[in-house]
């Protein structure tokens, strides 16, 4: 079977771009054929909101054959991708789709396979609408994913917000994968409190990503002042870089007096400093007030780490109350320190971990691998049979 996938790898950053690393890793293991297209320019400067796409690490997770032709600004190398696709000969396209800047893009190609290539067309979708919707963003999406065979979403939540769109679409909930990719390259808790100057007996929390107002960091920074009182020595870790207004931030910790309780790494955290954050703390929080998956959640399974988090979007369906993380209302700083009052006292950490690493197999690469192989031979099956009756 032969693919066609289309995302961001190294050397852009984020999230999307490890997911498309290692899916498309995963086909290849697998056994399939895989064209792997990405950007020749991914945003211009003036639409990014953070300080470069571009991915700073030392430890790039680089890929050999990819094919950067796609410039996000010239329609041109668009047709000029598509004519490459179609001499490619795919089985199956899949494309990833989380922002509506990319909506003319996917047009051009929906709409050149499906008047020229006759190809499943699988979406992946992280998520379906932005996290900070706009009026227009509905009708882009369904101008997009109208040409979609297939879809792929991450939790129950965003298959219903899908169907509103497209009533008759073919959905499928697959949550997340597990981010282990980094996991090698643990080192003890020790080494890496010492690296970031923080105290070995100090309970430390860890809020990782870029800083956006949908995950929930001033519900965490709302919650500290009553959790600092019953473990006067908890820290909270902040690294990430702020795409919300870091002043007022730093106004609001000013104002709840826990200056020495949190610190901030305001910059995109590299991949080859990913292991030491994660290696510091004893627990992840993740106080989303919105979400579709998450990527932090399951970067934190892939470490072992136990998850506090809400019970917002799919992640009540990868994260099990008391068992791999506990769970809590949304926007609910005292739900919030009670939860992590509770894993400290109660040295959830313990029975957690062991459970935590168990369960990554459940959320397996090669899962969703399979899963799109399977979409794609239904479909050519259906295809087929269609083509049969016509003659």
């Amino acid at each position: 079977m032969r693919f066609v996938l289309i995302g961001p790898v190294y050397p852009y950053r984020g999230g999307i771009a490890h997911y498309t690393t290692m899916l498309y890793r995963t086909l290849r293991e697998i056994g399939y054929e895989v064209l792997l297209v990405s950007f020749r320019r991914q945003y211009p400067k003036w639409f990014f909101p953070g300080q470069s796409d571009r991915d700073p690490t030392t430890r790039p997770m680089i890929i050999e054959g990819v094919q950067y032709w796609i410039d996000s600004l010239n329609p041109l190398s668009w047709l000029w991708t598509f004519i490459r696709l179609g001499r490619y000969q795919p089985d199956g396209i899949v494309l990833q789709w989380w922002t509506p800047f990319w909506a003319l893009l996917w047009v051009v190609l929906g709409v050149g396979n499906k008047l020229f290539l006759h190809r499943p067309l699988i979406f992946i979708c992280h998520n379906v609408l932005p996290h900070e919707t706009q009026w227009w963003h509905r009708g882009l999406t369904k101008m997009v994913l109208r040409w979609g065979t297939g879809f792929i979403v991450q939790s129950d939540a965003e298959k219903l917000n899908l169907l509103n769109i497209l009533p008759q679409a073919t959905t499928v909930v697959m949550p997340h994968p597990v981010y282990d990719m980094f996991s090698d390259a643990r080192v003890s808790k020790a080494v890496a409190r010492e690296q970031l100057e923080l105290a070995l007996d100090a309970p430390t929390l860890l809020f990782f990503g870029i800083v956006r107002e949908y995950k929930g960091l001033y519900d965490l920074l709302i919650a500290l002042p009553q959790i600092q009182a019953q473990l006067p020595a908890i820290k909270l870790l902040v690294a990430g870089e702020f795409w919300d207004d870091k002043v007022a931030c730093q106004t609001t910790i000013q104002k709840l007096g826990i200056e020495g309780v949190v610190r901030i790494d305001d910059r995109y955290i590299p991949n080859d400093e990913v292991s030491i954050y994660f290696s510091a703390a004893d627990v992840v929080v993740a106080p989303y007030r919105s979400v579709t998956g998450s990527g932090v959640v399951q970067m934190a399974r892939g470490f072992g780490l136990p998850v506090i988090t809400t019970l917002v979007g799919g992640l009540g369906d990868v994260v099990i109350e008391g068992k791999t993380g506990l769970l809590v209302p949304p926007q609910n700083p005292k739900a919030l320190t009670k939860a992590i009052v509770r894993y400290f006292q109660e040295n959830l950490a313990e029975t957690m971990t062991s459970a935590v690493l168990q369960s990554a197999e459940d959320f397996s690469w090669k899962r969703l691998g399979k899963y799109l192989g399977d979409m794609v031979s239904e479909f050519t099956d259906l295809v087929n049979k269609d083509r049969d009756i016509v003659h």
